[in-house]
């Protein structure tokens, strides 16, 4: 039996697997039901956001299994292990600035959760997963200024 060099380090990034995926659903769900005078805005951005989770998701996997571990790969198990919330969502349920405010705090989420991918990668020296992530988080910590100031507050309230 091989030993697993980074167990921590591979735990999150299936962590990540989940979460990342459960977050692509969530916006797609804000993509088809918001409604209001900053549509035309915000449509296509929902598209952006999601792109930029498909790209991190697909590095984050390929990086697993670079490291020998096998990546989530059902809806069951992203459901099971993802910390967002997976909501049956309705036309009239939400106005687009609750649909933000929960982007805002499904984003805050995810940028701590790259955190603690980047601390279990240094402390099992994994420098290269280390690297990656921080720059996922970079790119997250972006996402939370911008919707953040549509919100009208500043990225850390």
């Amino acid at each position: 039996m091989t030993e697993v060099k980074y167990p921590k380090t591979m735990a999150q990034l299936n962590q990540l697997i989940a979460d990342l995926s459960q977050l692509q659903t969530n916006i797609q769900q804000i993509h088809w039901y918001m409604r209001g005078p900053e549509f035309f805005k915000l449509h296509p951005k929902m598209d952006d956001f999601n792109d930029t989770l498909a790209d991190q998701l697909d590095e984050v996997a390929e990086r697993l299994i670079a490291l020998g571990g096998s990546p989530y790969a059902t809806t069951h198990e992203f459901i099971d292990h993802t910390g967002l919330p997976d909501e049956r969502v309705t036309w009239q349920q939400y106005e687009l600035p609750d649909y933000m405010h929960r982007l805002d705090d499904q984003f805050k989420y995810l940028a701590g959760q790259y955190q603690l991918g980047m601390d279990a990668a240094d402390e099992e020296r994994d420098f290269p997963t280390q690297d990656m992530l921080n720059g996922f988080k970079s790119e997250i910590d972006k996402n939370i200024w911008m919707v953040s100031a549509f919100l009208g507050k500043g990225p850390l309230d």
